[in-house]
């Protein structure tokens, strides 16, 4: 900012600027602030900023380099100037001190850092990692600025903050991944500033735009009259499009008078609020538009929105500028070219370099010039930020996340947190009061069935389960009361995975209807009529408790087979199995009016020696006007006849393969949800780590107890062997007592032998 040196100039000035004020109202109102808001504290119970820990911190956080003081002296320099030609503004926020007391520049504090995940590439996910990862914390005056700035790396350490917290840590992300983003201090509404949604309808109801598709407009074109009506008729319709636009006149004004209850009371410090939020500039990353990103929600806003209500600076980590315009309208009329020196006030001059060469002596020696005088903003103080893959991971502080709509509810949680794998539930209420639950949708994630999204109507308690792609049973969603077996039940599937082409299965007690997509048989629709059970019958699928319901009734519909005549090409046909009946329906050509129909009576009857009759005059029916004289040939008919039942008891072996395949989808639910299991991804490191380490515990465990079974088994086998060896030396001693006196028996046996055979030795002995 130049000094102006004449005192004409400076009053014109301070005239000129006084229309930046917000306005005399609210400057009137800024001495009254409530007492209540001058006593919020901006700490959360438990946690006190005052007791963090410092030692650890580097050099840069306690000290300031020589650029640094120096730019500190310009800046100071600067807002006594500031001051001066604008002495009704707020004061700006320049250099507020760190966690360690010291004075730095805002500008340094931003630390430009892009981090190596893809989904913090894009502006949204670096805007809903930051409003999932930090707990919001209010400033402690609503309408002053704080006193200190904390680095990101602070932040992220003790994840929580207020606005410009919030603000510097997402502008540093959106620095780093390319964006021209810039830090926003300014004013806001009370709903912005408070963190408060709850007059605020939930992202995920909000419906998609729709582009109006324009027709082309055709120069020549045939005007088709109006057909006559009866003015009578015309008096009646006008008099009840009366009567239901008073309904809607009375039920609109009721809806008037709610939101006017509703609405809440006027905030006394209306447009004085303070918050910090973050400008993105279009150009960089191909951004089309210029728009605001509000920290605490992650979310986007035009800069035209009521809900922002003025600024007075902005920054990045290059330079700082000073909003000069009129924002007695909010932001709407605002311009963020800020190479324009009348609406923004830089407070470094950009270094020159950036200009284009000149042949002249006196322009290059100008140059030189003003690149001696020219300073260029200092560097971070910040150290680098990291944030490591269990922290990206579980981004919600306290593990959840509560955030409350208008007549909603949405919870977030991290992954790997609940056991069912679900991270998020929106809730939908039909009261302002949120009491009465209307309908419930759950999202999961790493879920080993596939499963996505569960929605449940708790009026009808109808509950609709996605997956996504991959199911062993090919299942895309399911509707369903319960999960027992005729209740009612729509299963929908990826068809092009499927042998049959089926996309769509409708069951209930009494019928069953499915839907096929891309058959080379034409076929689309099939519907099965099911009677009442008899004792005695037969089981279904693999629930012995279940019996097989008689078929009365199957029906199917194709679509048109070019290849094929319209009078051969079949469009429905109708098995009626208790009256034993077949009813065929043949498609239209374009200029016929009536199809061809074939009908077979109690196709099969036998005769008084039992053999069957087919084709008499009573059992079959037909109604061709448009077909050859093949198609009335008996023998065809015949033919026909005989595909015709081999293909009922093919349909009906495949309704009964269709019922015990619902058996077993039911059954495998039942399995799935009550043994839920969780698959980790290869790329997802922590949780890898932390498998590895339950693994390793694993281990060690398994490696313990095997070494003490081990020893027990080597005690006892030692003992067996001791027992063993006594045993065996036992057995031994036995053995040998027992041949000596086997070996005497022998001798004193073949000594009396020989004394009878000879008595001499007798009496020699």
């Amino acid at each position: 900012m130049e000094v102006l040196e004449e005192n004409e100039e400076v009053e014109q000035t301070a005239e000129d600027l006084n229309s930046l004020n917000i306005s005399d109202s609210l400057q009137d109102e800024e001495t009254k602030v409530p007492e209540e808001e001058d006593s919020v504290s901006s700490d959360v119970p438990g946690f006190d900023w005052s007791s963090i820990d410092t030692s650890h911190l580097p050099p840069s956080y306690k000290t300031n380099s020589r650029q640094e003081k120096k730019l500190l002296h310009i800046a100071d320099h600067f807002l006594q100037q500031y001051t001066h030609v604008c002495p009704d503004r707020k004061p700006l926020f320049l250099h507020p001190v760190n966690e360690c007391g010291v004075e730095k520049f805002v500008s340094t504090t931003l630390r430009p850092t892009l981090l190596p995940y893809p989904e913090l590439y894009h502006w949204s996910g670096c805007a809903s990692f930051v409003s999932n990862y930090l707990t919001m914390e209010p400033l402690k005056c609503p309408i002053s600025l704080p006193s200190s700035l904390y680095s990101p790396t602070t932040i992220l350490k003790y994840q929580r903050g207020n606005c410009f917290d919030f603000t510097v840590l997402l502008c540093s992300l959106l620095i780093g991944a390319g964006y021209d983003a810039y830090c926003v201090h300014g004013y806001a509404t009370q709903e912005i500033c408070a963190l408060d949604q709850t007059q605020d309808l939930c992202p995920l109801l909000k419906k998609p735009q729709e582009v109006p598709v324009m027709k082309k407009s055709r120069k020549y074109r045939v005007k088709i009259l109006a057909e006559p009506q009866s003015k009578f008729e015309l008096q009646q319709k006008a008099k009840k499009k009366e009567e239901a636009d008073d309904v809607q006149k009375k039920e609109e004004e009721e809806e008037v008078v709610t939101e006017v209850q509703e609405k809440p009371k006027r905030d006394p410090l209306h447009g004085l609020r303070v918050h910090a939020w973050v400008l993105v500039l279009s150009g960089k990353r191909k951004v089309p538009e210029t728009f605001f990103i509000n920290p605490f929600t992650g979310n986007s806003h035009s800069t035209t929105d009521e809900c922002f209500l003025g600024i007075e600076s902005i920054w990045n980590h290059r330079n700082y500028w000073v909003n000069m315009q009129d924002c007695r309208k909010g932001c709407k009329d605002l311009s963020f070219d800020l190479s324009d020196a009348i609406r923004w006030e830089i407070m470094l001059p950009e270094s020159n370099k950036q200009l284009t060469e000149s042949s002249e002596r006196d322009m290059d020696d100008m140059k030189e010039n003003e690149r001696d005088v020219s300073f260029e903003m200092p560097l971070s103080w910040v150290a680098r930020i990291n944030v490591s893959c269990r922290e990206f991971e579980n981004q919600y502080s306290q593990g959840k996340k509560v955030i409350p709509y208008k007549q909603a509810k949405l919870e977030k949680w991290a992954p790997y947190v609940n056991g069912d794998g679900l991270v998020e539930r929106l809730t939908i209420y039909g009261d302002s009061d949120c009491t009465e639950v209307v309908e419930v949708t759950e999202w999961f994630k790493n879920r080993e069935d596939m499963l996505d999204m569960r929605e449940t109507n708790k009026q009808t308690q109808l509950t609709t389960d996605y997956f996504k792609p991959g199911h062993p049973l090919l299942l895309k969603a399911h509707t369903y009361t319960s999960l027992e077996p005729e209740t009612g039940h729509t299963m929908e599937f990826y068809h092009k995975a499927r042998a049959d082409d089926l996309r769509k299965r409708v069951e209930s007690t009494t019928e069953m209807t499915e839907y096929f997509v891309g058959r080379d048989d034409f076929l689309h629709i099939r519907h099965v009529e099911f009677g009442e059970r008899e004792n005695g019958m037969g089981m279904a699928g693999t629930r012995p408790d279940l019996h097989l319901r008689p078929i009365v009734q199957i029906k199917e519909c194709f679509h048109r087979n070019p290849e094929k005549p319209a009078d051969e090409d079949v469009e429905e046909r109708i098995f009626m199995i208790k009256d034993d009946s077949i009813q065929l329906t043949y498609h239209l050509e374009d200029h016929d009016t009536i199809a061809s129909k074939v009908a077979f009576f109690r196709a099969i009857q036998r005769d008084r020696k039992g053999e069957e009759i087919f084709l008499t005059r009573d059992t079959c029916v037909k109604y061709q006007p448009w077909s050859s004289e093949k198609h009335k040939n008996v023998l065809h008919l015949y033919k026909l006849l005989w595909e015709l039942r081999k293909d009922q008891k093919e349909l009906k072996h495949q309704v009964r393969e269709s019922e015990a395949e619902v058996l077993n989808v039911l059954k495998v639910r039942e399995d799935e949800e009550a043994n839920i299991k969780l698959t980790v991804s290869m790329y997802n490191a922590a949780k890898r780590e932390g498998q590895h380490e339950a693994m390793a515990l694993q281990k060690r465990q398994k490696s313990s107890q095997s070494s003490l079974l081990s020893e027990n088994r080597n005690w006892e086998e030692d003992g067996i062997r001791a027992h063993h060896a006594a045993t065996n030396s036992s057995m031994v001693r036995l053995k040998r007592h027992g041949r000596e006196k086997q070996l005497a028996q022998q001798k004193s046996h073949s000594l009396q032998e020989a004394l009878l055979r000879n008595p001499r030795l007798a009496g020699h002995d």
